[in-house]
């Protein structure tokens, strides 16, 4: 398992540096907030990532349109955005929705949607939890076969760029278990929902980091047979993949925010001074300093080894994602959490960039599964 970049992977990350300082540095995230714009991204950025970066066909096979440089691939683009907080629905779309095609579809819906997607035709969003926290078995939402159509009822939170997008992804529960259990893998499926649908409702919701999530209601929505994404009630185990290349993926986004922060307040430590001498000199500053630089070094090592893992295909790569993301957690709060102290009473004005990450940070660990969640995943996929 390499975890070094190679020289394509290094040619990749120095363009997306290039391209993300230039086209969608913090100022232009800043501005999306303070305009409180409509979309939550900009349109012509997202054209410009798909048209002249290819990077909605990063991890999409050959055979559909895509380039298939793996996810490997993808994570350094997603560090380097990390570090801007540049927003687009790379995340939603290609990462979570391409996946979720890729992993579950059938043959001749991949030969249709997957090109689409690379083309940035389309925008796609997975409507996944129903709760307050990640639940991913916990699915209410019901498709009742009618003929040759299925109707769908229930409600999504937290459906990540779920307003903008083209068309949903919707977990659904399309076999009753035993007992009723609500918490099961079993009998569950997806389907593809025009964001125009009859009875279907999406309200945006800013989240504290200024990103985009929507609460989605399904009222006796009706979608054809052919909605259905694969087979009737297997959407897991694949569902289980999409959702651990979101994590090592989120995960790799996070490492970027961690060597920011970290790079900002070393500079910070370096300048500020106290008492005639700078207060990186300080012996407590100085021992704080070194434990953000080894979590963030043992971080590194981590995503890498995730993201390697889903590009082999590897046995543990579940086991890799749920470590990734776990450790990408604690270490990006601790990191924003001492950015902002370091840098005293400025660290929590809107004046400096430290807010946003600190916001940034706390909505990331929320998504798809915080630490306990992730540890208890980890733990059963070991047998605990």
């Amino acid at each position: 398992m390499a975890l070094v970049l190679n020289e394509e992977q290094r040619i990749l990350k120095d363009s997306a540096k290039g391209f993300l300082a230039e086209h969608a540095p913090i100022e232009a995230f800043r501005a999306l907030r303070d305009q409180q714009d409509a979309t939550g991204y900009d349109p012509e950025l997202w054209q410009k990532m798909v048209n002249e970066q290819g990077w909605a066909g990063i991890a999409i096979p050959e055979a559909f349109g895509g380039l298939e440089f793996g996810f490997f691939g993808l994570g350094v683009i997603f560090e380097e955005a990390g570090r801007t907080l540049a927003a687009s629905p790379l995340f939603s779309t290609i990462v979570l929705g391409a996946s979720t095609i890729e992993l579950l579809a059938s043959d001749s819906q991949k030969e249709v949607l997957l090109p689409q997607i690379a083309a940035g035709e389309i925008t796609l969003a997975l409507a996944l939890e129903e709760g307050n926290q990640h639940a991913p078995y916990a699915i209410n939402t019901s498709a009742t076969r009618d003929g040759e159509q299925y109707v769908l009822n229930g409600a999504k939170s937290f459906v990540l760029d779920g307003h903008s997008a083209d068309k949903l992804l919707v977990v659904a529960r399309t076999k009753n278990v035993s007992n009723g259990e609500t918490h099961s893998a079993a009998g569950i499926s997806v389907f593809l929902v025009d964001n125009d649908a009859a009875g279907l409702s999406i309200n945006r919701t800013i989240m504290m980091d200024s990103r985009n999530a929507a609460q989605v209601q399904l009222d006796n929505v009706r979608v054809s047979a052919d909605a259905l994404i694969g087979e009737a009630d297997q959407a897991y185990p694949a569902l289980d993949d999409v959702l651990d290349r979101g994590r090592a993926i989120l995960a790799a986004e996070m490492l970027g925010g961690c060597l920011e922060m970290f790079e900002r307040t070393m500079a910070y430590l370096k300048e500020r001074e106290q008492f005639g001498v700078k207060i990186g000199s300080f012996q407590a500053l100085k021992h704080r300093a070194a434990q953000m630089f080894v979590e963030i070094e043992l971080s590194k090592s981590v995503v890498l080894a995730a993201l390697a893992a889903i590009d082999e295909n590897a046995d543990n790569r579940a086991e890799l994602a749920a470590i990734a993301k776990t450790k990408l957690n604690d270490t990006f709060k601790l990191v924003t959490d001492e950015a902002t102290q370091m840098h005293g009473g400025i660290g929590v004005t809107d004046e400096l960039d430290i807010g946003l990450f600190l916001k940034r940070a706390r909505a990331a660990i929320a998504t798809l599964g915080h630490s306990g969640f992730l540890r208890d995943r980890y733990a059963s996929l070991n047998g605990y």
